[in-house]
């Protein structure tokens, strides 16, 4: 349990040095913020919370945590942003393409070009996952997508 708390801090901590520049828009500045500052927000959707730390969700290129609470099934959805992440805590099957992946603490995936996807929470408890969004995020129901067509 240790090692795999160490891998995903590890990798936390590369991604974050790496992406540090991606907000788009704003020079390269430096960011800390601790557990205990990060402030929860429900979303939209019943069972999921956000919690920006750099970058404004709703304007441009942000990092943010995304949390599924236990149990949490999404429905076939995509996000106009490029987007990467990484499960921080958790459990999470991510289906692309018609693939399920599971995805545990450490993972990491992609989603680009409006990628259709879903995502269940298959362990006891919440998903968190860190989010790199490119452009502003948004959540588009693929059903709504097939109605305008």
């Amino acid at each position: 349990m240790k090692s795999r708390f160490a891998l995903a801090t590890a990798a936390l901590l590369l991604i974050a040095a790496a992406l540090s520049t991606a907000v788009a828009g704003d020079a390269a500045k430096s960011s800390v913020t601790p557990s205990a500052d990060v402030k929860w927000t429900a979303a939209a959707f019943p069972g999921v919370s956000t919690a920006a730390v750099e970058g404004d969700m709703t304007k441009g290129a942000s990092h943010f945590f995304l949390k599924y609470d236990a149990g949490l099934v999404t429905p076939l959805h995509h996000h106009s942003a490029d987007h990467y992440v990484t499960v921080v805590s958790g459990t999470l099957a991510l289906t692309v393409d018609g693939k399920e992946t599971t995805l545990g603490p450490g993972s990491f995936f992609a989603l680009v070009n409006k990628t259709p996807h879903t995502a269940r929470v298959v362990s006891d408890a919440p998903a968190v996952m860190l989010v790199d969004a490119r452009a502003p995020w948004d959540v588009v129901p693929e059903a709504a997508q097939a109605a305008k067509k």
